[in-house]
């Protein structure tokens, strides 16, 4: 458990060089990944939560992990778990846009650094994460790892967890990541299984476990041990079960005119709610109402990782929502 004064919190994955064509057809380049979203947004929010914001991965000593680390530390977030391999690169995915809206992906990333976080190389790799107050992670961070290297990774998430540390775990089931669902199924129950705060999107938990309700959701997750279970549904309630909060909180109210882009609509909920967390005086319900004002704005603009200046006006909103 962290000693210091200043709370920490370390989020846990992969981000990868994302190109996409722009208006005039040119090939426009950027960085993204669902943890790192979540990450950007939590430190964007570090005035309301006073807790430092570490990113966990593996990264190359090339010119785009440069970029991404000085990307990252502009945004606040603390660097100093990133592994960078010599002779590694990130991952790289691009997105192509049909006449009609919908999108498609291509993807480089079977030999991403981020792969290789845990595995034995002459550069040390992590081997605690007790220092850390709060570890988040999602169904992707596990994914992308060896078998072999899952297994240390729930070592040391349960290590950490024994010292005192709490773990939140965001579903985000990707199929094409896992050779089976049987595979991803046995990989969840173990991080489950020493979870205290699930942030799942429902229609993740249908296509992974064929939930056909979300009492079922919340069965396996009490099942688990967990403490405190989110359920995202779009632009529906969320609901919430725990000690401090049991119920639904209402999603922002966003004009289907005005959704631009759904891409990290997810990941920004997590990060209102991991906000509202921190807090540690918010209650579960004011949480999620700060994840809803923020993936409610996010959704209004392109990109995963919208400009800084929509998510600085929620200020005074999620001040109210404290005190809701």
């Amino acid at each position: 458990m962290n000693a210091s004064s200043k709370k920490k919190i370390a989020l846990i994955g992969e981000c990868m060089i994302q190109l996409q064509l722009d208006a005039n057809k040119q090939i426009q380049k950027s960085f993204a990944g669902d943890t790192l979203n979540t990450a950007v947004y939590l430190a964007r929010l570090e005035h309301i939560h006073n807790t430092e914001v570490h990113y966990v991965t593996a990264l190359g000593t090339d010119d785009f992990s440069e970029e991404m680390v000085q990307q990252w530390q502009a945004e606040g977030i603390h660097c100093d778990a990133v592994r960078r391999l010599e002779g590694e690169l990130p991952g790289m995915y691009y997105i192509n846009v049909d006449e009609h809206g919908e999108r498609s992906f291509l993807y480089w990333r079977s030999e991403a650094a981020a792969k290789k976080l845990l595995a034995d190389s002459t550069q040390p790799a992590l081997t605690s994460l007790a220092e850390y107050d709060v570890i988040y992670l999602s169904g992707i961070s596990l994914a992308i790892l060896p078998a072999e290297d899952r297994a240390k990774l729930v070592k040391l998430l349960s290590d950490a967890r024994a010292q005192g540390s709490k773990v939140c775990f965001d579903n985000n089931f990707r199929p094409r990541l896992w050779q089976s669902k049987a595979e991803a199924q046995e990989w969840y129950k173990k991080v489950l299984s020493i979870t205290d705060s699930a942030i799942l999107t429902y229609d993740d938990e249908q296509d992974l476990w064929g939930d056909t309700s979300t009492e079922q959701t919340k069965a396996r997750c009490k099942e688990c041990g967990i403490k405190e279970i989110v359920i995202k549904r779009g632009s529906e309630p969320c609901l919430i079960e725990s000690d401090a909060f049991t119920g639904e909180v209402a999603a922002q109210k966003v004009a289907k005119e005005k959704v631009v882009d759904t891409t990290a609509a997810g990941d920004s909920f997590s990060a209102g709610f991991l906000a509202g967390a921190l807090t540690e005086t918010a209650k579960p319900n004011q949480s999620a109402a700060i994840g809803h004002l923020v993936a409610g704005t996010v959704i209004q603009h392109l990109g995963g990782v919208i400009d800084k200046q929509p998510i600085k006006d929620l200020e005074n909103a999620i001040n109210e929502a404290l005190k809701a």
